[in-house]
């Protein structure tokens, strides 16, 4: 029988005993992708993006939401979408339309024109690789959280339906190319610890789903940019992905065999409580409003089942004597339901007749506002700087073409005094934050069911 030296024992039990601290060690190496997004009063978002960005819809849904469920909070919401662009724009224009915000987190929705539309091309893919990474560490070295996102969907189906002329197979492989680049920004967010939001497939899932009673449905018309349904979809997505409060408010109301009232509230505060002959009264103070959206976008609201899943807004009763009940909030009637149904819930979120809807209306009306004037005045500026940048790129790459100095000349005249008009748009866009602010904030409500013949 062979003898094992006792040393080789002794460095074998060590190996055993440290195996675990190192493996541990070994995990410590890896972070933890962002879980939900934390937030504090004062915080900046940059949302910085291509056209889809540009369009001013997804990121102003995201906004209405900002606005209604944390209105204790004055976050700054900072569109940098430009048409057209690509990671090298971003990067660009990184100092004044990012960076200048002091931003705490950076949503990056690029790649729709970075693939160029074309089948997969390694080169290609690797510049978009290369001037993204580049763009991630420029965040970094401000302190931001970097939140890739999938570039969004191609839909082959819409462009095929198009009257324009374009490569069939770049329609038929262009949405599988989006794809793998949105892989490859999800192992980027995983591997770094980065936040993260899948933009792609909810796209794609809504899309197939409805075409299998509608073969043509579409929420791009045009193949490439979202119409406001789709656009609603991104917004639930960000939502969703960054970890925010879904549930709006949970109020339920019992009452005992003693006849004593109890509650159980979420998303506010109750008082006053109290238990007649005729129903039931209440005053409910909530934290925040239901997440409206303006009527263009209310068929998205519908395909994702927004209001519910998340801005629900429940009230439960037990206790009422069988009949009908009629609420009243602040006096005004929004609804009748059976004992039953307020035992089982009733759900206000998406009832236009309530106090609260219509102020969260009112919010969403002065955001399209400001998202529809200064926010694209702004967004034109940095469209024509992205013009300007490109050219001057090309100057340099193409020494003495007159052509291209002659554009850049041109570009450099209508760029001159774009600071001041950035300033001025910026301070346009607060003006209507300041209005918001002075109409989002939640006021106490009188709640009233009484029973009816």
């Amino acid at each position: 029988m062979r003898i094992i030296p006792l040393s080789m024992v002794l460095f074998a039990c060590c190996l055993l005993l440290a195996g675990p601290a190192m493996a541990q060690e070994d995990a410590q190496k890896f972070p933890a992708p962002l879980p939900k997004l934390e937030l504090s009063d004062g915080d900046s978002i940059v949302f910085l993006g291509d056209s889809i960005t540009h369009q001013c819809l997804y990121t102003q849904y995201v906004e209405d939401y900002f606005y209604t469920r944390f209105p204790q909070m004055r976050l700054k919401l900072h569109n940098a979408g430009v048409g057209g662009a690509r990671a090298w724009d971003a990067l660009a224009r990184f100092d004044e339309d990012v960076a200048a915000y002091k931003p705490k987190y950076v949503t990056i929705l690029l790649g729709m024109n970075d693939g160029s539309y074309r089948p997969y091309d390694e080169t290609v893919f690797q510049t978009y690789r290369q001037d993204m990474t580049e763009l991630i560490g420029r965040l970094q070295s401000i302190d931001a959280m970097p939140i890739p996102m999938t570039p969004t969907m191609f839909d082959a189906r819409a462009a095929r339906m198009g009257n324009r002329q374009r490569d069939p197979e770049a329609v038929a492989l262009y949405n599988s190319v989006l794809a793998y680049y949105g892989t490859w920004l999800r192992d980027v967010a995983q591997q770094q610890g980065f936040g993260f939001v899948d933009m792609w497939s909810p796209l794609n899932n809504i899309t197939i789903e409805q075409r299998k009673t509608d073969p043509d449905f579409t929420l791009i018309r045009d193949a490439v940019h979202p119409g406001p349904d789709g656009q609603v979809v991104m917004a639930t997505a960000i939502v969703n992905d960054l970890g925010l409060q879904r549930q709006l408010s949970n109020i339920r109301i019992t009452r005992g065999a003693d006849g004593e009232p109890a509650v159980r509230a979420s998303g506010g505060e109750v008082s006053d409580l109290e238990f007649t002959d005729e129903g039931v009264s209440f005053t409910w103070s909530a934290k925040g409003l239901p997440w409206v959206l303006p009527e263009d976008a209310r068929e998205g609201a519908k395909l994702t089942r927004l209001g519910h899943r998340l801005s629900r807004e429940a009230l439960e009763v037990h206790g009422l004597p069988a009949g009908r009940y009629t609420l009243t909030i602040d006096d005004a009637e929004v609804g009748r339901w059976s004992a039953d149904a307020l035992a089982r819930h009733i759900e206000l979120q998406e009832n236009e007749k309530t106090p609260q809807y219509q102020q969260a209306l009112t919010v969403a009306g002065l955001n399209k506002q400001r998202n529809e004037g200064p926010v694209r005045s702004l967004r034109g500026e940095w469209s024509q700087f992205q013009r300007y940048a490109r050219t001057k790129r090309s100057v340099k790459e193409n020494p003495g073409n007159e052509q291209l100095e002659t554009q850049l000349m041109a570009l450099e005249e209508r760029i001159a005094g774009m600071d001041e008009r950035v300033e001025g748009f910026n301070r346009q866009a607060k003006e209507f934050e300041d209005q918001i602010f002075e109409v989002n904030q939640p006021q106490p409500r009188r709640y009233v069911l009484r029973r009816v013949e």
